[in-house]
């Protein structure tokens, strides 16, 4: 016997035993998958002497208007929401969203960035890598399970530019009995940092593809979801922060934009950065961060001066050079003192120049890893495959006799090795993982509805002076679906190299699947036999998104302990849209706990 879930307790948790839960989704799995409704055995009231928590969240994604800076449009949101709702759960959780798309004519997938998604690679998110997308009209159940995690991560929508609107929180409260390594704070506070388009972003990315050129930048930059008082029409559009004098408080930073670094200071206050990407930090204070989109950092801040108002301020670090267009505005919150005055001036803090590489590398490696009994830096020493990946900008020819708004009348376009990775027309993960007598093994591709190839290159097709002002005239990236074939449990280094093609600039790369350590880092050509000399293998920050410095290299190692096929990209959505990816197929293991769990009987469909 079974009942409609009540509509108030979705994204509460409810706690089952396991025959529970496994009732649950059987009932879910054999509905149609536009029919998919939150049913419950009648059993399932509370059971506190679980240890299996469940949370539900109901995720409608539409159309819903909102005026900033003098401009009232429609944008696509989840739940009538501009961030999206949070989603509050705990360490070792089952999560369940339904995601509905009532949108007239356009597919959407949901990415819950940072979500190891240990065994349950079809959850994932990216369209058309993990999944196909969610038709109009259609639903479809993620379902997977918060293991060995805690911290800030957050959601957003996976397919072309929709994640410029549609994207949320995500808070992983830390088991009871660890609690934080750090003193509670008074108050938590998520700020989603973003931005404003005017314009809509898919007709913005539309127009930049047909013509190869580059894209127009986005109007304002948002905290929570408002602009601030720097822009038009936004006097009184500004996000609050309520203080008490000499109390603690855990801001949880996310950066949703789509391709904007994000410095952010608080006047006349420190930052003490305890977090990165849901990975414990040591205790790292400064007056300013940087943060890049797909990152996500806890910083604690004291309320210490004297009563007032304080401007939090946001704007962008770009390290491309002048001649790339970039937003170059300022967002502003408020961080407002009980007791103060409201005829305070409020105090402005002073921002970094938006070309100050030297303050973003020298922030990004002055943060290690806490390496502490409850938080252990399991840092891979043997290495059993050694890669180098150039990324960058180039320029291809202009198809035809057409001339295009590229330099030289070329189309942009970036890459990985010299390839720029093309999204299939189906889905890669169910292309390689199909049930072979009630098992899932990886076959060979030949015989799949997918194009793709497994022979992603561990090293450059060309090696040149990555970094240097001279560069072949032979470098336009080659097109395809590329991927690095990787065994189960394999210990991977991965060395990212920025080259000079078109420019150097910071790359912020995002793998999915995994957290990675980063070892090392430096200026100029990555040296296979002086540099590993000076890796930190020791404490490393351990993240999900790095940015690969300006002209220079950065090197990750992860165990390969997760398999599926996981990609890896860079998190300036219009490089991703220029190709700038790749991903990893990642073998099963011998023993059922090592390998994908079967896929649920209601994915979706190209």
């Amino acid at each position: 016997m079974a009942f409609l879930f009540p509509a108030l307790l979705l994204g509460h948790h409810v706690l089952m035993t396991n025959a529970l839960l496994m009732q649950l989704l059987l009932l879910l799995m054999a509905r149609p998958p536009n029919e998919l409704l939150m049913l419950l055995p009648a059993e399932a009231a509370i059971d506190k002497s679980s240890a299996n928590s469940i949370s539900y969240f109901d995720f409608h994604v539409n159309y819903t208007y909102f005026t900033h800076l003098c401009h009232h449009k429609r944008i696509v949101t989840v739940n009538n929401q501009f961030p999206g709702p949070p989603i509050i759960v705990n360490e070792g959780d089952r999560v369940i969203v339904n995601v509905t798309n009532h949108l007239p004519n356009q597919n959407i997938t949901i990415h819950w960035h940072g979500v190891r998604q240990f065994r349950s690679a079809w959850f994932d998110g990216p369209a058309y890598i993990t999944q196909c997308p969610i038709m109009p009209g259609h639903s479809f159940l993620y379902n997977f399970t918060i293991a060995n995690q805690r911290g800030t991560l957050f959601w957003h929508a996976h397919i072309n530019w929709m994640r410029s609107t549609v994207h949320g929180p995500i808070i992983i409260r830390p088991k009871k009995r660890y609690g934080y390594p750090f003193p509670k704070p008074s108050k938590e506070i998520p700020i989603v940092l973003s931005e404003w388009w005017n314009s809509d972003t898919e007709a913005v990315i539309n127009e930049a593809m047909q013509t190869g050129g580059g894209p127009n930048v986005s109007d304002a930059y948002t905290i929570n979801g408002y602009p601030g008082s720097m822009y038009n029409c936004s006097n009184t559009d500004m996000f609050k922060i309520k203080v008490k004098q000499g109390h603690t408080y855990l801001l949880r930073i996310i950066n949703a934009a789509l391709n904007g670094d994000l410095f952010l200071r608080i006047a006349g206050h420190n930052l003490t950065v305890v977090e990165v990407d849901a990975s414990y930090t040591k205790p790292f204070e400064g007056n300013t961060i940087l943060i890049a989109p797909g990152q996500t950092m806890n910083v604690l801040f004291t309320a210490d001066q004297a009563l007032g108002t304080y401007a939090l301020a946001v704007r962008a670090y770009t390290s491309a050079g002048p001649k790339v267009p970039f937003d170059s505005s300022t967002a502003m919150a408020m961080v407002e003192y009980e007791g103060s005055s409201k005829s305070f001036t409020p105090v402005m803090p002073v921002l970094p120049a938006y070309n100050d590489t030297y303050l973003a590398d020298s922030f990004s490696a002055s943060l290690r890893s806490l390496n502490s009994a409850g938080s252990p830096a399991l840092v891979p020493k043997n290495i059993d495959r050694h890669l180098l990946f150039t990324v960058g900008m180039a320029v291809k020819p202009c198809p035809g006799q057409g001339n295009c708004q590229g330099p030289a009348g070329g189309r942009f376009a970036s890459s990985m090795n010299n390839i720029s990775f093309v999204f299939p027309k189906t889905a890669l993960l169910q292309s390689f993982f199909v049930p072979q007598a009630s098992s899932y093994k990886i076959v060979n591709g030949s015989g799949s509805t997918a194009k793709f190839h497994t022979d992603f290159p561990d090293q450059p097709t060309m090696m040149f002076d990555f970094t240097g002002s001279s560069q072949p005239t032979n470098l336009a990236p080659k097109e395809g679906t590329r991927l690095s074939w990787i065994p189960f449990n394999a210990s991977v280094e991965i060395v990212l190299q920025d080259t000079s093609i078109l420019g150097t600039e910071n790359h912020p790369i995002h793998l999915h699947g995994y957290n990675f350590f980063v070892v090392g880092y430096g200026v100029g050509n990555f040296d296979n036999k002086t540099d590993p000399q000076r890796f930190n293998l020791v404490d490393p920050p351990e993240r999900n998104t790095i940015g690969v410095p300006k002209g220079g290299w950065i090197a990750l190692r992860f165990r390969a302990d997760n398999p599926g096929v996981w990609l890896m990209h860079c998190h300036l959505e219009i490089h991703t849209s220029w190709g700038l990816g790749m991903a990893f197929l990642v073998t099963n293991g011998v023993e059922e706990k090592d390998s994908l769990e079967p896929p649920p009987n209601y994915l979706p469909v190209c």
